[in-house]
């Protein structure tokens, strides 16, 4: 059992805040999509859609991308890869483009999602929304909007809940290196 640092309100607002940011950066929504990484970026991403549509009465296009087949340490996190389903029912060229994951760490889920994108086509420009900033990247990566910025230690882990897979929204800080004592 670890530490609460975002409860369901707070996660709810700083969702919300998110989603009003994005659209103010961009200006409004016009040619705008969102694109929420398997497996708890998609639940975050409807929810921010569902806040965008809410606000400005218009629903920006949303997909879904596994980036299991991307990532450069495949072989090292496990012997048989879960693929899950990457479905962009739209165009991207052209298109600005709002990732969104749960937690950013070491960078290199983003490097993957932007290579998968790219394999779609040429975006106009590609931005990152992230629940929880953890910090300690290992490539030059950062989010243009964050809920939350948790510093931790490399024996921390920031684990975010939520309602369709884990039956509550939280995130929850665990100390791994406490739990081997």
């Amino acid at each position: 059992m670890g530490t609460i640092t975002m409860d369901a309100r707070a996660i709810d607002r700083a969702l919300t805040r998110i989603a009003h940011e994005i659209v103010e950066v961009n200006h409004g929504v016009e040619n705008l999509a969102i694109l929420g990484i398997q497996r708890r970026g998609v639940q975050l991403a409807e929810r921010i859609v569902d806040e965008i549509e809410r606000s400005e009465g218009f629903r920006p296009d949303i997909g879904v991308i596994d980036i299991t087949l991307y990532r450069d340490d495949l072989e090292s996190i496990s012997d048989q890869a879960v693929v899950q389903e990457t479905d962009i029912p739209f165009d991207v060229e052209g298109k600005v483009i709002v990732l969104v994951d749960d937690v950013l760490y070491t960078g290199r889920t983003v490097r993957a999602a932007l290579n998968e994108i790219m394999d779609f086509g040429r975006p106009k420009r590609i931005q990152l929304a992230v629940l929880v900033d953890r910090g300690h990247r290992e490539i030059p990566i950062r989010a243009d909007f964050v809920g939350k910025n948790v510093p931790t230690s490399q024996s921390e882990q920031i684990k975010v809940k939520v309602e369709d897979l884990d039956g509550t929204w939280e995130v929850e800080l665990i100390d791994r290196g406490a739990a081997k004592e």
